[in-house]
């Protein structure tokens, strides 16, 4: 199969990515848990990975670098640890339902109100129409490093410029994590939620979640955390706080392995997925497609077929041609409202730094017999 859906999840894995996960699983102990020759040599591997996402995103410390299971699920630590009745927050029509959903929970049991802030004329975020949604009691303002349906990438350090200081930046970097430069301090991001299983490269089960010495987020997750066992509350202490139960070693020795690739070729992945992505938007009007997107470092393509609907042509790509891309909304509703197609959807095709030219005349081939 042509896979063509790796913004959904990463379709190869590097051989370095493969052999950590492999190792991890051929003599298996819990770091963080004992005291034993192998659990301490893991849990200093652990202390690595944590040393490594810092320095890669510019974060704030290892201890400030909290494992997670998902991006969702890092998301979810960052709102709900966050946000407090009374609190107002502010995210964009780009956003995930990972962003989305949590705030409508708040919503509706903390009495926290949030604003959605529109797109502009260009289908972009206009940093002074993210600041005029600002209030008094706004607390947290989330956006998206990189569309997860057209791969725009706002300006953060712009928009984050325009904010009044108090305000923290929670950054969504499923999408633009691993393919764009995403320097925490230097944007002045206050919590940034990483997929690992995307641009970064490694297995589904690795995510985590950086967040800055201001972002103190009270834990949702409660149990064993190898330390402090004689206290009956959560640890005071970061990651500790926020990281309850066994952590997933092979995920995280998979991330490791990913983040270190990413620091040795992001660059010239991302002039190859722009030079795909620009190659694909070429061709699309061709093959009867209308194109909502632009070339981009993400190697996302979101376009419309002039005849079929979204989920139609997924399917056909599928059955006829043995390719795959992701049709529908993306779980991104917001951003297809302010793009007029809700909810049809789009088809959206999404490239790895690992595929080439003969992928998109492919892909271009079979829309065109469509």
């Amino acid at each position: 199969m042509i896979y063509l859906d790796n913004a959904a999840t990463g379709g190869t894995k590097p051989a370095a990515v493969q052999s950590a996960v492999l190792a991890s699983m051929k003599q298996c102990a819990n770091p963080g848990r004992s005291g034993h020759r192998l659990s301490l040599a893991q849990s200093e591997h652990v202390l690595a990975c944590r040393n490594l996402l810092s320095e890669l995103f510019d974060g704030y410390g290892y201890e400030r670098v909290v494992f997670t299971r998902s991006c969702t699920e890092a998301l979810n630590y960052a709102i709900l640890g966050i946000l407090d009745e009374g609190d107002h927050a502010v995210c964009t029509a780009l956003e995930h339902n990972s962003v989305l959903r949590p705030l409508e929970h708040l919503k509706k049991t903390r009495g926290v109100c949030y604003d959605v802030v529109p797109l502009d004329e260009n289908g972009g975020l206009n940093a002074d129409m993210v600041a005029s949604f600002v209030t008094e009691k706004t607390k947290l303002v989330c956006i998206t490093t990189a569309s997860n349906v057209t791969g725009y990438a706002p300006d953060i350090k712009a928009i984050r410029a325009k904010l009044p200081e108090k305000v923290l930046l929670l950054a969504d970097g499923a999408q633009g994590a691993g393919h764009l430069p995403v320097r925490m301090r230097e944007w002045g991001v206050d919590a940034l939620a990483l997929a690992g299983h995307k641009g970064l490269h490694a297995i589904q089960g690795a995510a985590a979640l950086l967040f800055s010495d201001r972002f103190e987020p009270s834990p949702i997750l409660f149990g064993g955390t190898g330390s402090e066992s004689f206290n009956a509350d959560m640890p005071a202490f970061y990651p500790d706080r926020l990281e309850a139960g066994t952590l997933s070693y092979p995920a995280i020795c998979s991330l490791f392995e990913g983040a270190l690739l990413v620091k040795a070729r992001r660059e010239g992945d991302a002039e190859h997925l722009l030079s795909l992505t620009a190659a694909l938007h070429e061709g699309l009007p061709a093959a009867g497609c209308v194109a909502y997107s632009k070339p981009n470092p993400c190697g996302i393509a979101a376009f419309r077929h002039e005849k079929y609907d979204s989920e139609e042509v997924a399917t056909m790509l599928s059955e006829r041609f043995d390719i795959a891309v992701r049709g529908g909304l993306h779980c991104a509703p917001l951003a297809h409202r302010a793009l007029g197609t809700f909810p049809a959807g789009l088809v959206r095709a999404s490239f790895s730094a690992f595929q080439g030219m003969r992928e998109v005349r492919a892909l271009l081939g079979a829309l065109a017999r469509l």
